[in-house]
């Protein structure tokens, strides 16, 4: 029998070793966190309630993650809802999720929206990039919606999630970010945790082992066959190991890995995600998601989770998310939830005047590395296959959902291409 070391208990990982579970093989998950989940895991507000670290949900066409909460017995708790989407823009807060709101969008003269909403629809309808690859999403952009529509809404945007690199970030990402989204939101009563808590439970009952709190120090081909994975306790020896960690993490810790794959795929950058969850004795506006383009915000997002799903699920709390992506030695990421308050309350109350700080009942912190991909015009040259030069370590990540974003779907499509892969 087979057996596999998955690195990493993300969506990724952990479909990874379900799948295998399945058909009878024998895995060892190796998590360095203490749950499972990876960067949709939660955390407990309070005793019994579950919210995500980082703020999260489904779109209808997200298939792979739909069809895995139906599987393991959960999708009754998954609830559908259209919230509203707005934009922050010269101090006012505009609609913008849907044709119709486009049309009464104030801050762009009618030509612009008209302009933009047709581009909109011409990325809805491409059934995929390969006609956009080479190109820039500032490019396009600004030939087919109108420089306009750019400094208003998309610049901000891709400012705001990629920094000094905005103007670099490939079109056919762009094209995945609008083509995906649906107006419907998908969230899991109870939180995504509970999916991840569930696959645990199903491999461990197949006879899996899963390992959390343990950290890989390094991947080793055996001297006598098989792949040898070096933890801060223990060497575990294995028939096969699957890494899901970013690329990059991987070649840290594989030493044997050859210097033409690390210079293919030891490449590129990648921000952080940082988040400041908030609980207020009030709501704080009427959208669920708002993007902030006004200048001078050190937030790129604010999510109220409440104006999604009942504050009766969370005992009463109003939840508020503001988010960033940031270069992973930005203070930020290691500032405490304190000093990352302080900066964060006094641009509330830009948001909605009557805001005091005193709404604030509690506040949490999160920040983790390698969360968003810089997807340059030349991503695609350097993503890796699944199979390495070393026999028997595989690569699975979110580097390989191009040009799809970040997401739980993508990650459990992209498990199951793997394990398919592996079968054969």
């Amino acid at each position: 029998m087979t057996r596999t070391a998955v690195l990493g208990a993300g969506a990724l990982g952990l479909t990874v070793a379900y799948r295998l579970a399945q058909r009878g093989e024998s895995v060892v998950v190796l998590e360095r966190e203490p749950i499972p989940g990876g960067l949709a895991a939660g955390f407990q507000p309070e005793p019994g309630i579950w919210l995500e670290k980082f703020y999260h949900h489904l779109f209808r066409g997200d298939r792979h993650a739909i069809g895995l909460i139906d599987e393991v017995g959960l999708g009754e708790d998954l609830v559908w809802r259209r919230p509203l989407t707005a934009t922050l823009r010269d101090g006012r807060v505009h609609q913008l999720d849907s044709p119709m709101s486009l049309l009464r969008f104030r801050p762009l003269p009618m030509r612009d929206r008209l302009r933009m909403g047709a581009a909109l629809a011409y990325l809805k309808a491409l059934p995929n990039p390969e006609l956009l690859e080479g190109r820039t999403a500032t490019d396009w952009i600004r030939r087919r919606m109108g420089r306009r529509a750019y400094d208003v809404v998309w610049g901000p945007l891709l400012g705001g999630k990629f920094g000094a690199l905005a103007e670099e970030i490939a079109m056919p990402w762009f094209w995945a970010r609008v083509h995906d989204r649906t107006p419907e939101l998908g969230y899991l009563r109870g939180g995504f945790q509970r999916l991840y808590d569930r696959l645990a439970e199903r491999i461990a009952g197949a006879g899996g082992e899963l390992r959390f709190g343990t950290e890989v120090r390094g991947v080793r081909t055996s001297p006598i066959g098989g792949v040898l994975v070096d933890t801060v306790a223990e060497t575990v020896q294995v028939d096969r190991v699957v890494s899901t960690l970013a690329v990059r993490l991987t070649c840290r810790l594989v030493p044997e890995l050859p210097a033409d794959y690390r210079a293919r795929h030891d490449w590129g950058q990648a921000y952080g995600a940082q988040c400041l969850v908030l609980s207020l004795d009030r709501p704080l506006t009427d959208t669920y998601w708002m993007n902030i383009n006004d200048p001078g915000f050190p937030f790129m997002a604010l999510v109220e989770h409440t104006n999604y799903m009942d504050r009766a699920d969370y005992n009463g709390r109003n939840l508020v998310y503001l988010g960033n992506y940031r270069p992973m030695d930005d203070p930020i990421m290691s500032a405490s939830t304190d000093a990352v308050v302080d900066g964060f309350a006094p641009h509330l109350a830009r948001i909605n005047p009557g805001f005091s700080r005193d709404w604030i009942t509690d506040a949490w912190a999160f920040a983790a590395p390698f969360a968003q991909p810089i997807v340059t015009v030349d991503y695609r040259d350097h993503i890796p296959p699944f199979e390495t030069p070393i026999p028997n370590l595989w690569v699975a990540s979110m580097f390989q959902v191009y040009p799809h974003d970040r997401g739980q779907n993508y990650s459990i499509d992209l498990a199951n291409r793997l394990v398919r892969r592996l079968s054969r």
